[in-house]
């Protein structure tokens, strides 16, 4: 598999490197679609400036990126465009080798469960073979290298790129500790979503659920903080988070915070925020409950929900979740309503820069319009999530009690999510 994936790259970075030298470059760069205030590139550039002059990055409201990638791009800043493309490669490599060892563990799980008589007699077609999962790897790799939110994100030079590789390697590192360290591989990638494998190897822990925080996920976790804070000697939390959680900038984006924020007074401005941000957090602990014997579906779950519901988001958030699509192409045959919602995604994905130029530049349309789009697109992924979730909720209950159902009368039988 090392061929094919290294022609998948040579693709990808063959594809990323045109682009940077054409003139769609600069043009990528400004669309609001692809950077927000919390990842343009010109910020970045401007944050430089003022650390070159001695003045710090924060002092202002322009720069608001983790003193980490500032200190980065000071000895890099010639070589930047280097930097993303490598860094999309190392973000595909990560999930690669991530959903490499993942397949082994639910290769050996269901293997089990099938020699224990788990599973009802009649889903030998729901059951998956090694030969379907051998190329899931290298679909995940080209859904996020050749994704054109990936390559647009890339060539906009966007630190959401960047932001997705430390995920990545987050996920990988997770899944290698849980697989290497715990003789009970799937129970150990539980609770190595708690930080707690150490502790529990060997030992009973049915009752612990795997909480991915998105605080965890946006790379906040408490025991990683000093990887933001020891570059820096006058590093203040408030600086690079409290832009994400207060939203004072309205620059428009593909988020649901601008318009309202814009709209509404300001003595409303608090309550509003507590509102929207509780929405990242409001549906850990339920689906962690839900899930808590498949955390890797549980984590694609809630790298999608922050991927919607975050103050700045842009298109490369949502290239993240969409590599897992090829993980569970097992669903395909229980998503409703697959090609209404894709052709929704699409469709409006064509329209942010028409509607954006005929608000900014024509000025034959307003906000409303773009909004109206920004609206439809969010509500599209919510439904594609939700349409995922009932498939997978679904197939695991036809595992277990069988794929043809029938009611008290002999007649077929529906299954309904409730």
């Amino acid at each position: 598999m090392a061929a094919p994936l290294a022609l998948v790259l040579v693709v990808a970075v063959t594809v990323r490197a045109a682009l940077f030298r054409s003139s769609l470059a600069e043009f990528i760069s400004e669309r609001v679609e692809v950077v927000s205030p919390l990842s343009s590139w010109k910020r970045v550039v401007e944050g430089l400036s003022l650390l070159d002059l001695g003045v710090s990055p924060y002092s202002g409201a322009v720069f608001h990126e983790t003193p980490l990638i500032i200190y980065l791009f000071h000895f890099l800043i010639d070589y930047a465009e280097l930097v993303f493309m490598i860094t999309d490669a190392l973000t595909a490599i990560a999930l690669y080798f991530a959903i490499q060892d993942f397949n082994k563990v639910v290769f050996k799980k269901q293997k089990l469960l099938l020699e224990l008589d788990q599973y009802a007699p009649d889903v030998a077609e729901l059951i998956r073979t090694p030969m379907e999962m051998r190329y899931i790897p290298l679909k995940v790799a080209l859904f996020y290298l050749l994704n054109p939110y990936t390559i647009l994100s890339c060539v906009a030079k966007s630190t959401c790129a960047i932001n997705n590789t430390l995920i990545a390697f987050f996920i990988l590192t997770t899944i290698k500790a849980a697989v290497h360290t715990c003789e009970n591989e799937e129970q150990g990638l539980l609770d190595l979503f708690l930080g707690v494998c150490h502790d529990v190897c060997g030992k009973p822990s049915g009752n612990r659920l795997p909480l991915l925080l998105p605080s965890q996920l946006l790379g906040f976790h408490p025991r990683s903080l000093w990887l933001y804070c020891w570059v820096s000697p006058d590093f203040k939390l408030s600086c690079a988070v409290k832009e994400g959680l207060s939203v004072p900038d309205l620059t428009p984006n593909i988020g649901l915070f601008w318009y309202f924020f814009a709209e509404m007074f300001e003595h409303f401005s608090l309550f509003f925020v507590c509102v929207f941000q509780i929405n990242v957090f409001f549906y850990t602990i339920p689906l962690a409950i839900k899930l808590k014997e498949h955390p890797i579906f549980f984590m694609f779950i809630q790298i999608a929900i922050i991927a919607i519901f975050k103050s700045y988001p842009t298109v490369g958030d949502v290239a993240l979740y969409m590599a897992f699509f090829p993980v569970w192409n097992h669903l395909y045959r229980f998503l409703r309503n697959i090609f209404v919602l894709t052709c929704i995604i699409i469709v409006c994905s064509l329209l942010f820069p028409v509607l954006w130029h005929l608000w900014i530049y024509a000025g034959s349309a307003n906000s409303n319009f773009f909004y109206a789009i920004t609206l439809t697109f969010n509500v599209g992924q919510i439904l594609l999530i939700s349409d995922y979730f009932y498939a997978f909720l679904r197939r695991e209950y036809y595992l277990t009690h069988g794929l043809y159902l029938t009611a008290k009368d002999g007649t077929e039988a529906m299954l309904v999510l409730k």
